[in-house]
């Protein structure tokens, strides 16, 4: 069984998944086996359910007449498929990675677009070798262009992704303090991260380039294919504004707030205002989609609890959006405490880096300071400091925190947002 054997099936099912746990009529599955656990043995289980064709690496449980297809790796199939699927569209594709704001980059653009054109994008986190395929096999004929976030924790990642996404648009958010050990140090990162712009300009496509940001600009100096924000002579130039901690963006005599705090969040806002415009929309359709944009991923998410604001930012953590997410915290009014959990995959750089936020949150003098993790249990000497989400829960069931305003922000692995309903 090859891919271009297979596509027809393809064509006929209603979406893949990789997930036995969702199976409905007429799906494709690939059956991902774990190190302790043979998919294949889900593959009958799976077409009694209604799966139109399973995907399988284990040759004993192959049967044609089901639709259970062996392959020698059901990975590189589906990478395969997607990259068929992929030849065959003809809409435009909107790459994105960056260090810090790709999720909330990415729902702001798709929010944008959408008030114009029908729009696929990658749906929550599917932003890795397995999640950028599904995002690319989801996409159908009713689509007029796609969003595709690109994930990475090492070089040649990102490299990948373009060659499965191909897309003809990129976008590179930032370039910050994140997954250094796979990286191998900032300038790893820098690397990794502009394999996107090396796509881009080897297949002559165009790139968004903040032109506030030295890096982009020095990655992107000598090619002319490229959309630009940032200066009074861009392509397109926004000010910043902020009412009630809240970040909102002007273009002309318009302004339009957003709900996301944070002025980091001010180019996230920009990037999607500018692909609004360059594809032809108006900008009181971009300014409503933003206005009506609202955080639910415990991403720069702000709610109100019991007479506190909260700011829940626990999806992800490094220094760089640590830092960021600390100092604009510092200018909510009244009194603040930061609740900050450990910043993961930092290599020998961590005890450093956990050192540096925690001065940092002592300089700006919060009301309280609570760490969570062993990195900050480490280094953290004069604060509350709990080894485990779980330990800082067993506390706050006896203490209350007495902060008008609350930040919460870790890496995922923290799961700090456990946390939230002890608040």
């Amino acid at each position: 069984m090859n891919t271009e054997q297979f596509y027809p099936i393809f064509l006929k099912a209603e979406k893949v998944t990789i997930d036995s746990r969702k199976i409905e009529k007429n799906d494709i599955f690939f059956a991902f086996s774990g190190d302790n656990f043979d998919a294949a043995t889900l593959a009958e289980k799976a077409i009694a359910q209604g799966a139109l064709a399973v995907i399988i690496e284990n040759k004993e449980f192959e049967n044609l007449g089901k639709n259970i297809f062996y392959v020698p790796s059901t990975l590189e199939f589906l990478q395969e498929l997607s990259v068929h699927h992929r030849n065959q569209l003809n809409i435009p594709i909107i790459g994105l990675t960056g260090s810090n704001g790709k999720t909330t980059t990415k729902e702001l653009i798709h929010a944008v677009l959408s008030t114009k054109y029908n729009v696929q994008y990658t749906f929550g986190n599917l932003n890795n070798h397995i999640g950028v395929p599904l995002t690319i096999l989801s996409i159908q004929p009713e689509h007029e262009m796609a969003v595709i976030e690109m994930g990475a924790n090492h070089q040649k990642e990102i490299e990948l992704l373009c060659t499965i996404a191909r897309p003809n648009f990129g976008y590179i958010t930032n370039f910050g303090k994140a997954h250094l050990e796979g990286f191998g140090g900032f300038e790893g990162v820098v690397k990794g991260k502009s394999e996107l712009y090396d796509y881009l300009k080897n297949t002559n496509q165009t790139v968004l380039i903040n032109e506030n940001d030295s890096i982009q600009i020095e990655k992107i100096q000598d090619y002319t294919r490229k959309i630009t924000f940032g200066k009074v002579d861009s392509d397109y130039y926004f000010e910043a504004f902020s009412e009630n901690n809240f970040v909102g963006l002007q273009y002309q005599d318009q302004k339009t707030l957003s709900q996301l705090t944070g002025e980091y969040n001010f180019t996230n806002l920009c990037a999607a205002a500018s692909l609004g415009l360059y594809f032809g929309i108006d900008f009181n359709k971009i300014q409503s989609s933003i206005e009506s944009y609202t955080p639910t991923n415990m991403r720069s998410q702000v709610v109100k609890k019991d007479h506190k604001t909260l700011v829940l930012d626990t999806y992800n953590a490094n220094p760089s959006s640590m830092s960021a997410s600390l100092q604009n915290f510092a200018t909510f009014e009244g009194s603040k405490a930061i609740v900050i959990g450990d910043m993961l995959e930092l290599g020998e750089e961590s005890e450093k880096e956990h050192q540096n936020i925690l001065n940092l949150a002592q300089e700006l003098g919060f009301n309280e300071i609570i760490t969570v993790g062993k990195q900050f249990k480490n280094v953290n000497k004069n604060s509350a400091a709990f080894e485990s989400t779980d330990r800082l829960i067993q506390y706050l069931k006896e203490n209350k925190l007495q902060s008008e305003n609350i930040l919460l922000k870790a890496s995922r692995g923290i799961s700090l947002e456990k946390a939230i309903d002890f608040i």
